[in-house]
């Protein structure tokens, strides 16, 4: 039995995980329980931890580099997946009502950062800056922000540069951001639902009536796909071969199958056009004016069964060969009687274009014969098996040229040491322009989102670990010296900024449920989401927190050193 006593007493690499381990289960089990509607989620993991480094004691504390690598790493492998998944709708964010939302969120954080920096100017020497900073990280509830805070501390503690003294200051107050981090967290969270709550008081809302107008706002919306039949009757077009059809309004319309005589067929690139044709397709409502001027008639919605001959299908991209090429340069078209007429991809429905490329993970429905489309399958993959199979590759080097991002020095007045991305922002920045190009040549960046998840999940338990496990042998200390004003602290950053903003955005007319869902992504906090989900049945949340989260964690990385280096 001395063996496993000495698991728990011992520092090295075996104790290490033995209570990483100890720490992941519990915190994940504590994390699931629910308190009125209310999770802890992944946050469980960071107390527990806390609880563990305190009862292990300063006397045999584990061995902090262990220790180190597995919260760098865990933190590596949170953003830069992050990053994958966000990256194909980052730029899309900022349109329309898109920079509206980015605008408040960067002022919510903004804000954010202005009452801390604030609070140190009037306590001075009353709270450390690594504390102070762990509470604006935890009262914003954003995890990679404090790595980013404590790899720069970090930094200043190795840099030679600058004087013993700070170093030693900034060597010493690591530990220091975790234990106020953790202080603020709870917080954070109730203070940003109870916000969304009194916001709701205030005005009024009415819920169901919210509801409704954005599925009206949504129903009106030019960019949505919608089954359209043409009856020609611009003679121009008469004896005109397909292949000049699709090259005239390739981006305005894609053609499924053609109906004449009684029947439908699917057409060829020489097929000829004649007088009484009626073209089945899919365009959006921008483009059916165009249309209209251009080939004839134009009937919405009028979705009549595939049938006969021919079906329609969803087939999933898992072919490598084909992943990044061209429709037009796969050819289905060409060699099948089939066409391609919808792609889904990453949530999102797209008109195919002749130069649509065929991505990894995307779906694309195909109409066509019967007897073809089992060879199409074969073509395009269809196979669930082959996407999952694991392709590290991509994984390794997009983490490797992130961290090379982050370790780039960047000059700024009034900081003691050169401000970098770091090991937060570096593979975060890295990740989203991947995940938005999808592959360079024949490597391709694309993740399943079970990999995703499992990657995710395993980077941010570990980096929780790491940060309870570090912090807890001091975290009563400082809890006993400094707590209610912590509290106190962390409880102003979260709440003004986040119903300043809020009152903004209601008076600007922006609907509530896209608020709620906008304020969950400007804190970065996933289960202020669920709470926002669970107020109605529709997008508006979701949509509103994925458009501000990318571009509000890039800021709170960069706001995190900017408070730690100027007052330190």
């Amino acid at each position: 039995m001395d063996f496993i006593l000495s698991l728990f007493t011992g520092t090295g690499m075996a104790s290490v995980l033995v209570y990483l381990c100890i720490t992941a289960f519990v915190g994940v089990a504590i994390g699931k329980l629910s308190f009125n509607g209310l999770k802890l989620g992944i946050a469980g993991v960071l107390f527990v931890g806390l609880l563990l480094g305190h009862l292990k004691g300063a006397d045999a504390p584990l061995d902090a580099t262990i220790l180190g690598f597995a919260k760098e790493f865990g933190l590596i492998l949170f953003v830069y997946c992050i990053g994958v998944e966000v990256g194909p709708r980052f730029f899309s964010a900022f349109k329309d009502e898109g920079i509206k939302m980015n605008v408040l969120a960067c002022a919510l954080v903004l804000m954010g950062l202005g009452i801390a920096f604030a609070i140190k100017m009037s306590v001075g020497d009353g709270i450390s800056s690594s504390s102070m900073t762990g509470i604006m990280c935890g009262a914003v509830t954003n995890t990679p922000s404090l790595g980013a805070a404590q790899a720069a501390l970090k930094d200043v503690a190795m840099d030679a540069n600058v004087s013993e003294s700070l170093r030693s200051a900034a060597a010493s107050s690591v530990k220091d951001s975790g234990m106020a981090y953790a202080v603020a967290y709870p917080f954070g969270v109730l203070g940003l639902i109870a916000a969304i709550i009194l916001i709701r008081f205030i005005f009024r809302v009415n819920i169901e009536k919210e509801t409704e107008d954005y599925k009206a706002e949504l129903s009106g919306d030019s960019g949505k796909l919608e089954s359209v039949q043409i009856t020609i009757t611009n003679q121009n077009l008469f004896g005109r071969k397909i292949s000049f059809l699709k090259d005239f309004v390739d981006s305005e319309l894609a053609i499924s199958r053609i109906y004449r005589n009684g029947t439908f067929f699917v057409p060829n690139d020489d097929d000829e056009l004649l007088n009484g044709d009626v073209i089945y397709g899919v365009s959006s409502s921008e483009h059916l004016d165009r249309l209209r001027a251009q080939i004839g008639t134009v009937e919405i919605g009028q979705k009549r069964e595939v049938d006969g001959d021919l079906a329609m299908i969803d087939v999933l991209v898992t072919n490598r060969n084909i992943a990044g090429k061209t429709i037009k340069q796969v050819g289905i078209y060409r060699r099948y009687e089939a066409q391609v007429t919808r792609i889904f991809h990453d949530g999102r429905e797209i008109l195919p274009t002749l130069t649509s490329t065929f991505e990894l993970g995307d779906t694309v429905r195909i109409v066509g014969k019967k007897a073809l489309l089992p060879d199409v399958q074969k073509e395009i993959g269809n196979s669930v098996r082959e996407l999952s199979r694991p392709n590290a590759i991509p994984i390794f080097l997009g983490i490797f040229l992130g961290v090379l991002l982050g370790s780039v020095p960047i000059a700024a007045p009034g900081l003691p040491v050169a401000a970098k991305l770091g090991l937060a922002g570096g593979p975060l920045i890295v990740a989203i322009l991947l995940g938005y190009k999808g592959r360079i040549g024949k490597l391709d960046f694309y993740m399943t989102s079970g990999a995703n998840f499992i990657l995710r999940e395993i980077g941010i338990i570990l980096f929780f670990a790491g940060v309870g496990l570090s912090s807890g042998p001091g975290f009563a200390d400082a809890v006993s010296s400094g707590g209610v004003a912590w509290l106190l602290y962390g409880a102003a950053i979260t709440f003004v900024p986040v119903m300043v903003i809020g009152i903004v955005a209601r008076l600007m007319k922006m609907n509530y449920l896209k608020i709620t869902g906008m304020l969950a992504g400007s804190m970065t906090d996933p289960s202020v989401l669920d709470y926002a989900n669970s107020l109605a049945p529709v997008q508006a949340q979701s949509t509103a927190y994925a458009t501000v989260y990318p571009l509000t964690m890039f800021l709170r990385i960069l706001v995190a050193q900017i408070l730690v280096l100027t007052t330190l």
